[in-house]
């Protein structure tokens, strides 16, 4: 194994060390005595989840780790060592943009927060694509893919809720259409992205991770100290969404049980 990939896997450990130690200080101290919903909360808007679906970082880190501990052969030294070759320098930069963002997202800086967003979702995106552009082991399925599917549906809906926070920020008025209609719009948005990539790729994780973000969406809805089912267009997209996302995940399911 050369140099460079040995150092690698050193740099993704180390990042994500400190991706996470950022994330963790954020709730404990919090960072700007302010906590990360109280943020979210700062800027209402319809298309934010419920405060628990958020829990569903537990699970990435905790799959992240497991693949940080893959790379140094902990699952399989052979594979574990390609794991690492296969991503290069992309985790690293994810990682990085995770923990700044963090302190942008704090301190209220908007913008720059939107901008790291994007960095993470596109460093997920070259990596999600240098994952599955090669045959995969079953290992590298649960310790690689897994993990990164997880992460990358995530920051998909992530995105989507820091452009509507920014647009929040700057008093967008969407054009003279309600609240309620734009936010029906960046649902269907958000379902037809969940659809096309998990078909094209028969990622079921990454279907499964958006039907936790919208049934998130619709819990806060109809939540009697949330929305109070106020904005039945919202329920009802959601609704929609929901069940074309449960058919996409039942036929992508289907056509990989035939395939193999």
């Amino acid at each position: 194994m050369s140099t460079r990939f040995k150092t690698l896997r050193i740099l993704n450990a180390a990042a994500f060390l400190a991706m996470v130690f950022v994330n963790v200080l954020s709730v404990i101290l919090p960072l700007n005595g302010i906590e990360p919903g109280q943020v979210s909360d700062s800027y209402p808007n319809l298309f934010a989840p419920a405060g628990i679906t958020f829990s569903i970082w537990s699970v990435i880190y905790t799959w992240l780790f497991i693949f940080v501990l893959y790379q140094f052969g902990a699952f399989g030294k052979k594979d574990g060592f390609k794991a690492a070759s296969r991503i290069g320098s992309l985790f690293v930069i994810s990682s990085i943009a995770n923990a700044a963002w963090i302190f942008s997202w704090h301190y209220r800086v908007i913008p720059a927060s939107w901008v790291l967003m994007v960095v993470i979702l596109i460093s997920l995106i070259l990596t999600y694509q240098r994952i599955r552009s090669q045959a995969l082991t079953t290992r590298e399925k649960l310790f690689v893919a897994g993990p990164f599917s997880i992460y990358f549906g995530w920051i998909t809906v992530a995105t989507i809720a820091n452009t509507v926070t920014l647009l929040v920020r700057f008093g967008w008025d969407g054009f003279g259409l309600s609240e309620a209609l734009w936010t029906a719009i960046v649902i269907l948005v958000g379902t037809i992205i969940g659809v096309i990539v998990t078909t094209k790729n028969k990622d079921i994780l990454y279907g499964l991770v958006l039907i936790w973000a919208f049934a998130g969406i619709l819990y806060k809805h109809v939540l009697p100290s949330m929305f109070n089912m106020n904005y039945p267009l919202v329920i009802g997209t959601t609704i929609v969404s929901l069940l074309v996302l449960a058919a996409t995940l039942i036929a992508t399911a289907v056509k990989r049980k035939n395939a193999n």
